[in-house]
């Protein structure tokens, strides 16, 4: 019954990110994505197809009654340099399961993150637009969503972060720093843009940012009230002092020696201040921590506790499987009841056609005769019969499905 649903995926469980990307470009590149999907349906190599890529993740769901073998795959994007043969193969229920369960965030590089099923939403109302997904995927595709919000409405696995930047947003916010405090940011990698994300939601206005390049450090600071961009090679001349000290860099060794910490602090006292250090290596000196007094945030006890975190989730990956099956049983009794719809919706119209034949033609001559009372009543009792039994078919198989579940 589902065995014409099919998946074909490359995520981080196949292939290095690098090659999903690859793929993703095949895909997607040069704003051709629209055109490329409507080519599948119009070479006829699938019927209805939903797409949908993540940083981590190509996912293509399709139904047809081809055979997807290697050549079926190699064929979606003649001449790709990607081998789609890579991609892993799906059919049937399995495909409809790997589909909740990569809405639900089971599936994910980080186990619970709820940002797959926006992304999934958003593939999903894409691929109605352009005329991609039918009456079949548009079952398929709403049962997705209904199953991952059952999951995050009734696990824990969306709960406690992970995330290592997030984590130590959550620890210096136990010390409640006012939020006039003055950050100083070294460093302006991907970790210290996305601190920079949280400082501005949390409504901290005194950013200063040093980096090696100056142009991305001004980057950083746009959108702060009162940023500030050093470079790299001024940092031992700042004398503005700091509250909280962000730093994350490259560097092979620490860059916060003591000497230079005592600097930073312009004259200012150690106790009270905050060092958040998420370096890899420690870009704050063991010798800097030991000679002087500040509360120390550590990359290795934020990782830990995003590993504790991350145990917790999978420990909910078993409930939310449980909740996945459960909505397959359900997927399969509303598929098969649609089914049964789409049988039923020409007898209403051979029911009539019934009617008509045997009013204008089988019966005509005896109808003739009949007085006008008559006629109308024979006119309402036919029209009583044709509405009931229309419904007694569609009743009647309803019945048997749920019977059968």
């Amino acid at each position: 019954m589902l065995q014409h649903f099919h998946i074909l995926t490359l995520t981080h469980r196949d292939a290095k990110l690098k090659e999903v990307g690859a793929l993703v470009k095949a895909f997607e590149g040069e704003d051709g994505l629209r055109e490329r999907l409507t080519c599948l349906r119009e070479r006829g190599l699938v019927d209805e197809v939903f797409y949908a890529s993540t940083c981590n993740r190509v996912l293509l769901l399709f139904t047809t009654e081809r055979k997807v073998d290697e050549h079926f795959q190699a064929s979606l994007l003649p001449g790709a340099l990607p081998d789609l043969r890579r991609m892993r193969h799906l059919v049937g229920l399995d495909a409809i399961r790997h589909l909740y369960e990569v809405a639900g965030s089971i599936d994910s590089l980080v186990v619970g993150e709820r940002q797959i099923l926006g992304q999934l939403r958003e593939s999903q109302v894409m691929c109605r637009e352009w005329g991609l997904i039918g009456d079949d995927l548009r079952i398929i595709t709403n049962q997705a969503v209904l199953a991952a919000k059952d999951i995050y409405a009734n696990t824990r696995i969306g709960e406690k972060s992970v995330s290592v930047v997030s984590l130590s947003m959550q620890q210096l916010q136990r010390y409640a720093p006012s939020r006039k405090a003055r950050i100083l940011m070294i460093g302006a990698g991907q970790t210290n843009v996305l601190v920079t994300k949280f400082l501005r939601k949390q409504g901290y206005s005194h950013v200063t940012v040093v980096n090696r390049t100056l142009e991305r450090a001004e980057q950083l600071v746009s959108g702060f009230d009162h940023g500030r961009a050093i470079a790299l090679d001024e940092l031992d001349d700042y004398t503005g002092g700091f509250d909280v000290l962000f730093v994350c860099t490259a560097a092979a060794e620490p860059i916060i020696t003591p000497e230079r910490f005592t600097r930073l602090l312009a004259g200012e006292e150690a106790k009270g201040k905050i060092v958040v250090d998420l370096g890899v290596p420690a870009d704050v000196a063991e010798a800097t921590v030991a000679t002087h007094d500040f509360t120390y945030i550590a990359i290795e006890h934020l990782r830990a506790l995003a590993e504790e975190n991350m145990d917790f989730r999978r420990r909910e990956v078993e409930l939310a499987h449980t909740i996945i099956e459960r909505h397959l049983v359900e997927t399969e009794t509303l598929y098969q009841t649609r089914l049964i719809e789409r049988a039923m919706s020409e007898v209403p119209g051979q029911i009539k056609a019934i009617r008509h034949n045997a009013v204008n033609k089988v019966f005509r001559k005896e109808i003739e005769h009949l007085d006008p009372e008559a006629r109308e009543l024979m006119d309402r009792m036919m029209l009583y019969m044709e509405k009931r039994c229309i419904g007694i078919p569609m009743k009647a198989a309803r019945e048997a499905v749920l019977s059968r579940t």
